[in-house]
């Protein structure tokens, strides 16, 4: 790596030389535009306005617009009387919790590496920031503008991430802020229940840049004249990730539906309880069956009893008359 800019880490009575370094690399793909007809390149020029006279970059300036509208032309000469501080210095302004500082301020992030030959003093604040579980808030100028920065140890590296001034971050302001929407505990904790079986430790090299895999595979194929991305008829087989994707869906779907149900629960509870009874007493019909066939039973053991004690009776009868 090259270093952008050299100067001293200050606080108090301590000086700290470093080199700053850019901690961040873009690894898009790079490409220019083309004539789609035959690939010649296209170039754009600094022309005037309503001529084809082309302008050095040299004889360039700024123009700039006054609150009631008027226009002012300034040149580099002029931007640099600006009285903003020059020195080459990363003054550390206070000393703040990490939580206080939302990460919504953070911008562009650069290493500073010890510059001199002893790096006991930036390894001394180092661990001091690491101990305190604080952040250096400081403000330094790089490329004639005045930064202000978080300084914080990544890695054990002392990482200098400049912040967004204040009016540069909008409000959030939005109409469904001031609306009252209500969210009954079972759906909240259904919600909970999703985050917990998606929470795990943060590992970025777990994480890749899909489009830019894709994009350089559908670049090498088209320079061999092959087919980066051919159709396939077969179904994707269902992993483990689907798997899971199908329960997160699910859940989702219970909450959804949940809430589209309306009601209380006590409205709830009793339509469902009612389809039961409503069950119940359609099944009654069928146990009537059983019954008829004891009751046709017990009729016919009855009229055999009584054809049998007529019989006793007859037979008895004959007996007597054969006795006299």
């Amino acid at each position: 790596m090259r270093s952008i800019w050299k100067g001293d880490l200050s606080f108090g009575l301590v000086n700290v030389p470093v080199k700053v370094y850019s901690a961040t690399e873009s690894h898009d793909r790079r490409s220019y535009q083309v004539d789609s007809k035959d690939g010649t390149r296209i170039r754009y020029r600094r022309v005037r306005e309503g001529t084809d006279t082309e302008v050095d970059y040299s004889d360039i300036a700024n123009a700039y617009e006054t609150d009631s509208g008027e226009t002012v032309i300034l040149t580099k000469e002029d931007l640099a009387t600006l009285p903003v501080q020059k020195s080459p210095e990363i003054s550390i302004l206070e000393f703040v919790p990490t939580e206080q500082v939302d990460p919504i301020y953070f911008d562009k992030p650069y290493y500073l590496e010890p510059s001199s030959k002893s790096p006991k003093a930036y390894a001394l604040l180092a661990q001091a920031l690491q101990k305190t579980e604080r952040l250096a808030i400081a403000q330094f100028t790089l490329r004639n503008r005045t930064r202000l920065a978080a300084l914080r140890v990544v890695d054990g590296v002392m990482t200098l991430q400049t912040l967004l001034w204040p009016d540069e971050v909008r409000a959030a302001d939005f109409p469904f802020l001031e609306e009252d929407t209500e969210i009954r505990p079972q759906e909240l904790d259904m919600a909970a229940s999703l985050i917990e079986t998606m929470a795990k430790d943060f590992d970025p090299s777990e994480f890749e840049d899909r489009y830019q895999n894709e994009l350089s595979k559908l670049v090498e194929a088209k320079a061999d004249g092959a087919e980066a991305f051919p159709e396939s008829d077969e179904e994707p087989e269902a992993d483990e990730d689907s798997e899971v994707a199908d329960l997160l869906a699910a859940l989702r779907a219970s909450v959804k539906d949940k809430d589209s149900g309306g009601g209380s629960d006590d409205e709830e509870s009793t339509a469902k309880r009612t389809p039961a009874k409503k069950a119940a007493a359609k099944k009654a019909p069928a146990k009537k069956a059983p019954a008829k066939k004891t009751a046709a039973k017990k009729t016919t053991e009855k009229s055999t009893a009584k054809k049998t004690a007529a019989k006793k009776t007859t037979a008895k009868k004959t007996a007597a008359k054969k006795s006299a």
